[in-house]
């Protein structure tokens, strides 16, 4: 008599889904992998997409063009909306149900706007490949505009751009856009010098990229204002309007509101679950937290359902010090890696230690030839860091195709301070609704930072 085979589902193709699927090819089990989009997305380089450094296509992978070589493997496009933990199955949005031995989910997060959503279509984040390419298209018309207006005050505000959050991902757009304005687009224009334009990067907390160390912070901040980028620290957004930002400034000498006159502004301040997370949550009574990501116990499973896993964002999983591991990239792909082991020794009836990050670094680039790092324990910055951001970022592109794409552009970049992609696709309307935030990738996680 066969021996039944496991089925093992798992929703979402971003890093952590991904890399579960990779680590179960020699797994005897039938494996589903299942996410509303085709492609695998390298999240950490859609700010290049969004400031025309690279084009989509350099950043993304089919799904099944990356696992067809694994047999076991089936890939299903297709967006989960309930889950069944009872009878262990879940149902797809065109009513396909598809059962489960044990599922994995990681389904990452997307935009969090502290209770003011209608902020979103104003200041859209990034996330998706339509939030990169909308986010391009408002930064390229605002240059557009400003050249055929005649009027100062309207060019001063079409030449300001306001990034709100001091993280990792507004640090690298803010750099970013500087970099576009004032080298790439400096000869481009008759009527405006884009060099004029003003970036200013705000945070609530009293300096850049606080999970960083204070002399990487530090060193970050002196980086950016000496390329030109404006830093307000201490400072809360309490209002985003059209072609205006109302900050609460803790440290202004004058009045503690101001008005930022801007017409693009770009948010990286903060994230939230996916919209299955509360689905899950509520099949399951999983404790989450108030973003809505789910708490797990160390082996990643769920409080009374360990045939259930949530890795990457999604998941609220504790490292040695007590605190949340951080929503970025090498912390999903290491879960992913580990439930795939779990599974299989799980299989042969073996056990396995409770998860443990390999803490190799963190990292930020700021601009040309300029990052911070963190790499076992050192403490990078400047031109080595920025070398050691390259190599990283390359070897963690699943093609190799792609990664040789990457590294022509950042080469051409690099030498003639040129960015190839600098295309104003669909309408017209720099302030248009951003793409639907519930409509990103199942499974995408925050760059390795």
């Amino acid at each position: 008599m066969n021996e039944r085979v496991p089925e093992i589902v798992i929703i979402g193709g971003g890093f952590g889904g991904l890399y579960a699927a990779r680590g179960m090819r020699k797994l005897k089990a039938n494996v589903t992998l299942i996410d509303r989009r085709n492609f695998h997305l390298f999240q950490p380089l859609l700010y290049q997409v969004a400031t025309g450094a690279l084009s989509p296509a350099n950043i993304a992978a089919p799904l099944r063009a990356i696992l067809k070589r694994q047999k076991n493997v089936r890939v299903v496009l297709g967006e989960v909306r309930h889950i069944d933990v009872d009878d262990r199955c879940i149902s797809l949005q065109d009513g396909e149900t598809v059962k489960y031995d044990m599922l994995v989910v990681a389904t990452g997060v997307r935009h969090q706007y502290f209770g003011h959503p209608e902020w979103e279509k104003i200041a859209p984040g990034l996330k998706t490949i339509e939030d990169a390419t909308a986010i391009r298209r408002r930064i390229l018309l605002a240059f557009e505009r400003a050249e055929r207006s005649s009027d100062d005050a309207e060019k001063r505000k079409l030449l300001t751009f306001v990034v709100i959050g001091g993280g990792p991902t507004g640090v690298e757009m803010a750099g970013a856009v500087n970099e576009l304005a004032k080298q790439t687009l400096r000869r481009d224009f008759r009527q405006i010098d884009p060099a004029y334009a003003r970036i200013i990067l705000i945070d609530g907390v009293d300096r850049v990229l606080p999970t960083f160390p204070n002399d990487l912070s530090a060193k970050a901040a002196e980086s950016l204002q000496r390329i030109g980028v404006e830093i307000w620290t201490k400072s809360t957004v309490i209002a985003v309007q059209s072609g205006q930002v109302t900050v609460q400034r803790q440290d202004s000498p004058f009045s503690n509101e101001v008005h930022i006159d801007a017409a693009t502004v770009i948010w990286s301040a903060g994230v939230q679950a996916s919209p299955l997370g509360k689905v899950l949550a509520d099949a399951t009574g999983a404790e989450s937290d108030r973003a809505g990501r789910i708490a797990v116990h160390p082996d990643l499973t769920i409080a009374g359902h360990p045939e259930v896993f949530v890795i990457g964002d999604l998941a609220v999983c504790k490292g040695e010090d007590g605190k949340p591991l951080p929503g970025v990239a090498p912390v999903a792909i290491q879960q992913g890696e580990y439930v795939a082991k779990l599974i299989e020794r799980r299989i042969r009836g073996e056990t396995v230690q409770p998860f443990r990050l390999r803490d190799r670094g963190r990292m930020a680039t700021i601009g040309r030839a300029s990052a911070v790092a963190i790499i076992f324990g050192r403490h990078l910055s400047g031109f080595v860091a920025w070398l050691a951001w390259l190599f990283i970022h390359l070897m963690y592109l699943v093609a190799f195709e792609n990664r040789l794409l990457v590294l022509m552009q950042w080469g051409w970049s690099y030498f003639t301070r040129s960015r190839s992609s600098r295309l104003i696709t669909g309408d017209a309307n720099p302030l248009d609704e951003p793409p639907d935030s519930h409509d990103n990738q199942q499974g995408q996680s925050h760059p390795p930072r």
